[in-house]
């Protein structure tokens, strides 16, 4: 087979290291993962400076100077399969997805039925409201603000409230309103494209995410993390780390499996985040790799990268354990990765 994999910031060259720091991060995982394969990843010129190699024979890069989407459009059908990491952000994983699909080439993970839903937090919740213990989730136009009668009594429960966007990644644009009133304040700061933001209740608890596996119809959960979220006029994501012991972390797995499985279409190494308390509330789920495979790849018993590829297959892991716990932080422009094994 052969493959090529990319990370959207890096293969499109933006140069600004707040964003493309943790995706560099993901895209050295996943060289490192797919040595001795017939491998390749993209990298833009403007960027080709960074340091992506390491002592190892690795994937051999491909350097492009235009775009990625202009790129991909004209050279993607020369390979087999193609994995790559993308932000939901503008439906860019979904219209990435679509593209290299309608190219004829394998996609090694969720086909872009999944990423669709999975994008929009709102159809996400509409899935599975019914079918895991997900939280309860009301889509709010924006010119819905000046109905205040209507708009007053989502606020009957005296309950705080979170408003983000349906289409968001990371904790960008997220912020905790309590009255109609601050609802009208913050709303317009949502950054979307769309002509609608969601509400969701806010709930106290530790947040964290699992990692999984998915063939498609069954899921495997690999592994509970830990998120270091912070809140201050609106949430920041710094990073956190993996495995997360907490007493309910069995059932948050088993959970988490089946919001996976209650997804069609949804495949490879997928993400679900979650609050836990005296219960396990399921906020979204990420159809793409997630930052926490940077950490896990490092503990876990097997070739997380080839595990992916497997997945797509049938092929399951039966022995899953963690030999350790990583860490992984922002500190400025960069994501550093803290390991001690066992």
């Amino acid at each position: 087979m052969k493959l090529i994999f990319f990370e959207f910031a890096t293969a499109n060259g933006i140069k600004d290291p707040t964003i493309y720091s943790e995706g560099l991060a993901m895209l050295k995982a996943l060289i490192d993962d797919f040595q001795d394969m017939e491998a390749y990843y993209l990298i833009s010129s403007k960027l080709n400076s960074l340091n992506v190699k390491n002592s190892k024979t690795v994937p051999k890069p491909i350097i492009i100077d235009d775009s990625i989407w202009d790129w991909l459009n004209d050279n993607i059908f020369k390979f087999d399969a193609c994995i790559f990491i993308a932000p939901e952000e503008d439906d860019t994983l979904y219209k990435l997805t679509d593209l290299i699909e309608r190219k004829g080439v394998n996609i090694v993970g969720s086909n872009s039925k999944a990423v669709e839903i999975c994008t929009n937090k709102y159809k996400t919740y509409k899935l599975l409201r019914n079918k895991v213990p997900i939280i309860k989730t009301n889509k709010i136009y924006f010119n819905q603000l000046n109905n205040s009668i209507e708009l007053n009594k989502l606020f009957s429960s005296k309950t705080k409230k979170i408003i983000k966007p349906a289409d968001g990644v990371s904790c960008s644009s997220v912020y905790i309103v309590d009255s109609y009133k601050q609802l009208k304040r913050w709303a317009p700061l949502i950054d979307t494209n769309l002509p609608y933001f969601i509400m969701q209740d806010y709930i106290e608890g530790v947040s964290c995410s699992v990692s999984l596996l998915s063939d498609g119809k069954n899921a495997v959960s690999l592994s509970l993390n830990a998120q270091n979220i912070t809140i201050n006029n609106g949430f920041s994501y710094r990073g956190g780390y993996t495995p997360l012991n907490h007493r309910l972390s069995k059932k948050a797995r088993n959970i988490a499996e089946r919001t996976v499985e209650s997804i069609p279409g949804i495949k490879g190494y997928v993400g679900v985040d979650l609050i836990l308390n005296d219960k396990v509330h399921v906020i979204e789920v990420n159809s793409r790799i997630t930052t926490p495979y940077i950490a896990l790849k490092d503990i876990i018993n097997f070739n997380l990268g080839k595990a992916i590829i497997n997945s797509l297959n049938g092929e399951l892991p039966d022995e899953i354990f963690l030999n350790g716990i990583s860490f992984f932080e922002k500190k400025g422009d960069n994501l550093e990765i803290f390991t001690n094994r066992l």
